[in-house]
């Protein structure tokens, strides 16, 4: 199996959540870095998800063009082509944070051409897409993901929504640092009764827990992953009570109602990984420290051969140092070690579905 099918997709989040684990989910910008993440994918043996964002999916088109769907579409069809070459693992597409002015030019877009897809007997190119409604009130929030979802069913993909605001800087999108970070119990009744609980159509949710965007010295972010398991537990007692008016789906772990998410996780300590993933995280984003990885490596190619990379002195330079493929081999083998790592502080290494 390479790019997942929905009946796939499925599988694997149930696996996840049945095994306790969660699948790094790698924002990539470019055919290297996506090469990258399939690669670090499979040699940790995981499963996993790659997914663009909103600037990430402008990029792939082009910088004379910059238009999302183009690149979305570019992106898939590529990742759907080379990761054939990798039959050992599932992977996933995905389409990350896309906010409120973007849904007409680029999520609604991608919605309809899968409905329209699926309507002709063919798989959808994505497997998920997100909804980020953090800058919107959560009534609003909620609506737009109702229509969202009602879309998925139709397209066969899932459903990612974002409850409280993640903080930092992505895309453009930014947001202080401050209690918004916090969801709460009330947030977890508020979703479960506009979206259900699985039987009304499948979709993970994004609770912020103090989450931030970004790389930021130790101190300055305060994670309560402890938040999602109050989030979890008071949504699962109030509908087993029969106060929500949603049924639980026979297959939810004890006390997990949600599929949960997390974002802005770099920097994160494993430990607080590895507490987050207790509570029903099955999905992880990875961007900040992937990038890093990657421009680390170009970095660390031209300071050892910056008189070989450049034209110095009246000298020619190394046209093997300055050929991309040379500095761009390193930048993949060291992004893809950064996705190994994540696959196992995540607990995915070693348990791709056969």
């Amino acid at each position: 199996m390479t790019i997942a099918t929905p009946e796939r997709y499925a599988q694997m989040l149930d696996a996840a959540r049945q095994g306790g684990y969660a699948y790094p989910a790698i924002n990539v910008t470019s055919s290297q870095t996506l090469n990258a993440a399939l690669q670090g994918l499979a040699e940790a043996e995981s499963d996993g998800i790659i997914q663009v964002s909103v600037g990430g999916a402008a990029y792939f088109s082009g910088q004379r063009v910059l238009d999302r769907v183009t690149g979305s579409l570019a992106f898939a069809a590529f990742a759907h082509e080379v990761a054939r070459k990798y039959p050992n693992i599932t992977v996933a597409l995905h389409t990350d944070h896309c906010a409120k002015q973007y849904l007409d030019e680029w999520l609604r877009p991608l919605l309809d051409i899968e409905i329209d897809e699926v309507a002709h007997g063919r798989e959808p190119l994505f497997q998920s897409h997100m909804w980020d409604g953090s800058t919107v009130p959560l009534t609003e929030n909620l609506e737009i993901a109702r229509e969202l979802l009602d879309k998925s069913i139709k397209a066969h993909t899932v459903l990612e929504i974002e409850i409280g605001a993640v903080g930092g800087e992505e895309d453009g999108h930014s947001a202080e640092i401050n209690d918004k970070l916090y969801s709460s119990v009330d947030d977890g009744i508020a979703v479960a009764r506009a979206l259900g609980l699985g039987g009304r159509g499948r979709y993970m949710a994004a609770f912020t827990f103090g989450n931030v965007h970004g790389a930021y010295k130790p101190g300055v972010v305060k994670l309560r992953p402890q938040l999602l398991g109050e989030i979890q537990h008071g949504v699962w007692e109030h509908a087993r009570g029969g106060d929500l008016g949603v049924a639980l789906d026979a297959n939810v772990p004890d006390g997990k109602p949600f599929e949960l998410v997390f974002h802005g996780g770099s920097g994160s300590t494993p430990e607080e990984i590895a507490e987050a993933v207790s509570y029903g995280v099955v999905k992880m984003n990875i961007d900040t420290d992937t990038q890093y990885a990657f421009t680390r490596a170009i970095a660390d190619h031209m300071f050892r051969h910056y008189d070989e990379v450049l034209k110095v002195d009246g000298e020619v330079g190394d046209k093997k140092m300055y050929d991309p493929r040379s500095w761009g081999k390193e930048a993949e083998e060291s992004m893809a070690a950064r996705v190994v790592e994540a696959c196992r502080e995540l607990g995915s290494a070693g348990r791709a579905l056969k």
